[in-house]
């Protein structure tokens, strides 16, 4: 039997907190040996009513030092601001981190434009972005990884492969739509159950700080990417529908089977596609059409696990040394 790693997760008490535990106490390397929030002082089944019967432990209020006695790695499931508060003694101990909030997925300009002035600028040179199709090597060797955020992941997936076909200067216009789930668990008006059933609308259109997120990584200009973000009344789920310019002879799909040939958790698909699919898996789903010079591309994930807590688990396995899929849900919520 393969020796255990200890792991941490503070945050625990958010959507993602409970997936991120959920995967981990399957993991076949995984030790899940500290769990905490804010305020701890509770049994993990007051939290999480669900995990009664699977899983049970005390929920620890958050602190540096006895994550660092109790585990080698810690998953951060904490709003941005408070995140970089625990990044930067965890490392200090030597700790490896996975951040699933915004604090380091960003250059210090461009975070500090749109959330807050960056307090650990040390550690965010050299954090590396989470997403493995972009940077598998250099997370293998990261001890701090900035997991990519939700509409992010989907939208880069989907017009990564197409960039080089881009007309130069030409916007990119993406139409975005998640669960309500992604807004977290706290309620606002927005997602109260009588605004959000029966209903759809789109939030902070063309200023959502995502859009920063998905210009950088695909090396454009911010101001080439018009981003819109939706709600919809659905528990669970991503769709980023994506319109690109495009120059050159080529056939959309060829060229994401191409791309993609070698990725396990991305599947190229010969028609639109929906997030049923994916719910419950780390795969991201893709589909891309051309009509004249323009490109239509739509690909779909699971907000809370490939946009953040499965994804999580995969940038932590190669940061530990393990295959990238272990323990890695693949199997869809159908029907």
């Amino acid at each position: 039997m393969s020796a255990t790693i200890n792991v941490a997760v503070i945050g625990a008490s958010g959507y993602t907190g409970v997936e991120l535990i959920k995967i981990l106490i399957a993991h076949p390397r995984f030790e899940l040996s500290y769990v905490a929030t804010s305020e701890g002082g509770v049994r993990l089944s007051e939290l999480h009513p669900a995990l009664k019967g699977v899983f049970e432990c005390d929920v620890q209020k958050a602190d540096a030092d006895a994550v660092a006695d109790a585990a080698e790695l810690a998953f951060l499931a904490l709003p941005h601001k408070t995140a970089m508060a625990f990044v930067k003694p965890l490392r200090e101990r030597g700790v490896k981190v996975v951040d699933l909030s915004a604090d380091y997925r960003l250059k210090r300009e461009t975070y500090e434009m749109y959330y807050v002035p960056h307090t650990d600028p040390n550690n965010l040179v050299h954090a590396v972005y989470g997403l493995p199709e972009l940077f598998r090597e250099q997370i293998s060797s990261a001890e701090l990884v900035a997991n990519p955020g939700c509409y992010p992941t989907a939208t880069i997936l989907g017009a990564l492969p197409f960039t080089r076909y881009m007309r130069p200067s030409a916007p990119v216009i993406v139409d975005a739509k998640s669960g309500v789930s992604g807004a977290g668990k706290k309620c606002s008006e927005k997602t109260h159950f009588v605004t959000i059933n029966d209903n759809a609308f789109a939030y902070n259109p063309l200023g959502h700080r995502h859009g920063p997120e998905i210009a950088e990584k695909l090396s454009l200009d911010a101001a080439q990417v018009h981003f819109v973000p939706h709600l919809l009344s659905v528990t669970r789920g991503m769709l980023s529908s994506i319109y690109l310019q495009v120059e050159g002879d080529f056939d959309p799909l060829e060229v994401l089977y191409a791309y993609y040939a070698d990725e396990a958790n991305v599947r190229v698909r010969c028609e639109p596609v929906t997030m049923k699919q994916v719910a419950g898996t780390n795969f991201c789903d893709i589909y891309a059409k051309r009509s004249g010079d323009t490109l239509f591309i739509t690909s779909a994930i699971d907000n809370l696990l490939r946009g953040a807590s499965s994804q999580a688990v995969a940038n932590a396995n190669l940061m530990m040394g393990l295959d990238e899929n272990m323990g890695i849900p693949n199997i869809a919520y159908v029907p």
